[in-house]
């Protein structure tokens, strides 16, 4: 890092810091701090979604992956075209219709405050396992690598400064910083591919240096990591919980000024999802044929380090922090969305709104703590970062996406259906969880069942977790009472008031909307035929 490098850098964190306590001024109210007032537009709702998905863990864990198997690992990233078009298309009427602050909210209203309890629980944690510390993790990496600081220090330094104007600013803030950092990330990434590609002399020379199948992203059923059936029958629960259930996501949608701005965001989040294959996975294989010393998670820093001239390199550092702060400032902000309004609120009904924004920020600070705290267990688990985030989802996802799927379309599902279903996959969730860290005792490894357990794939093993609480959601509903008409009027398809669409308008932008989406999704169809 040079002068120069040092002074881009500068002016990023200046840039991002102003546009963050610019939202920072006056009293604002708890639907002004936490969803931004609802009047978010779709060009802002789409790059937030895209820069709250993209963070540290992609450069590092998509790279690293692509350095050691290939393309393989993009298709979670083409596969979130379809949830992020299904949240848009699906989800979104509900969730606005319902003026819900959180998930666990909507949960309640749909079946019953187990529901909200169960989700709230399991948001938190899942934001302290894997969102918050492995963020800092592969940030702190990257830092490590390419500026020579020690991973607390690292930690510390990102922490802070994205903190400061989450709490200052709620989500307004988070959102509009993450459009700028959405722009930075892009072009970075893309700048440094191109020079990557020219420097192993182009297309061609670079399918020439690595294996063949590196550009195969079909695999077989048989792959430790990215089997087709995996990928086409288990990613999709993944991205169905993660898109469109996820509170961090989520967020975004509810804080649209109408559900047409909601859908053309989702849509732009579609598009730029298709991105990441080319200017995050493939640097990982061109690093692979540059550089012998290649080892997976260090394949991006190599190549900043390698090929980028004095200015670039910051520019480059500065794209890789606003990955990083760009997720930590959503999962921030969500998490203190969901102790404010699903535990305080929930205990404290009749709480101000000043009370609220505190109670947040406040919030803010103890998820921070806690996710640095768990950073030092996370290589153990997998050596590959971004596939330890998948696996982990793959525990918790697969009910959670089977509750909301069947409380939309199936006005017959129960409360006592949705809590069996969720109690089901908390045993069987966490039982694969805590054999998977304990793998290499010889009581887990010497006994056939617990073996077998934690040796299958982490996509079959979420497919096989949806199937199994869908049929207890199912099974529980048909043997209780249904739930009454009054209660989930507005909440499935088959009781949406007012129709799907209610305004001339919606449906004039539906008109343009729905062949759009269709057309993207056929492009995603047609890379997979050319990278079959």
């Amino acid at each position: 890092m040079t002068g120069l490098d040092f002074a881009v850098l500068a002016a990023y964190f200046l840039l991002i810091l102003g546009i963050g306590f610019w939202f920072a001024r006056g009293e604002r109210s708890s639907q002004a701090y936490f969803l931004a007032d609802r009047n978010v537009g779709w060009f802002a709702i789409g790059t937030s979604l895209f820069a709250t998905n993209i963070s540290s863990e992609h450069f590092i864990g998509l790279a690293g992956s692509g350095a050691t198997t290939g393309l393989a690992v993009g298709h979670f990233e083409w596969l979130a075209v379809f949830m992020v078009l299904t949240l848009g298309w699906v989800f979104t009427p509900f969730y606005l219709r319902s003026a819900v602050f959180t998930m666990p909210e909507f949960l309640e209203r749909r079946y019953g405050p187990a529901c909200r309890w169960y989700l709230t629980s399991v948001s938190v944690a899942a934001y302290i396992f894997t969102k918050i510390s492995v963020s800092l993790y592969a940030g702190a990496l990257l830092l490590e690598t390419l500026l020579g600081w020690d991973f607390y220090t690292s930690a510390v330094i990102m922490v802070v400064s994205t903190g400061v104007y989450t709490v200052a600013g709620g989500l307004s803030a988070v959102i509009y910083t993450e459009l700028v950092q959405a722009i930075i990330l892009l072009g970075g990434a893309v700048v440094l591919t191109a020079l990557g590609l020219r420097e192993v002399g182009g297309w061609g020379a670079l399918r020439a240096q690595v294996p063949p199948d590196f550009f195969s992203m079909i695999r077989p059923v048989s792959h430790p990591d990215f089997p087709w059936t995996g990928i086409f029958f288990g990613a999709p629960i993944l991205g169905l919980w993660y898109w469109c259930t996820d509170q961090a996501m989520v967020q975004r949608v509810l804080g649209a000024r109408s559900e047409s701005e909601a859908r053309a965001g989702t849509m732009l989040a579609g598009l730029l999802k298709v991105t990441p294959v080319f200017v995050l996975v493939l640097p990982g294989i061109i690093a692979r044929a540059l550089y012998a010393d290649v080892n997976g998670d260090n394949a991006y820093p190599l190549l900043v380090l390698r090929l980028l001239p004095p200015g670039l390199t910051g520019l480059m550092v500065a794209a890789l922090m606003a990955a990083l702060m760009s997720s930590l400032a959503a999962t921030f902000n969500s998490s203190s969305t969901l102790v404010t309004f699903d535990v305080y609120r929930k205990l404290r009904p009749a709480a101000t709104e000043a009370q609220l924004v505190r109670v947040g920020q406040l919030a803010t600070v103890v998820m921070v703590v806690l996710g640095i705290l768990w950073v030092p267990f996370i290589r153990g688990l997998n050596s590959q970062v971004f596939v330890y985030l998948q696996s982990v989802s793959a525990y918790i996802s697969p009910p959670i996406a089977v509750v909301f799927l069947f409380g939309v379309f199936w006005p017959r599902a129960t409360k006592e259906g949705a809590v069996a279903a969720l109690a089901c996959g908390a045993v069987l969730g966490g039982a694969r969880f805590v054999l998977e860290v304990l793998k290499a005792r010889p009581w887990v490894a010497d006994t056939p069942a617990l073996h077998a357990l934690v040796s299958i794939n982490f996509l079959h093993f979420a497919t096989l977790l949806f199937v199994i609480a869908t049929a207890l959601l199912v099974a529980v509903s048909l043997a209780t009472p249904p739930p009454q008409a009054e209660r989930i009027r507005g909440l499935t398809f088959a009781t949406l008031e007012g129709g799907y669409a209610r305004t001339p308008a919606e449906r004039a932008s539906m008109r343009w909307q729905a062949p759009l989406s269709v057309a993207l999704m056929l492009g995603v169809i047609a890379l997979w035929i050319t990278f079959r």
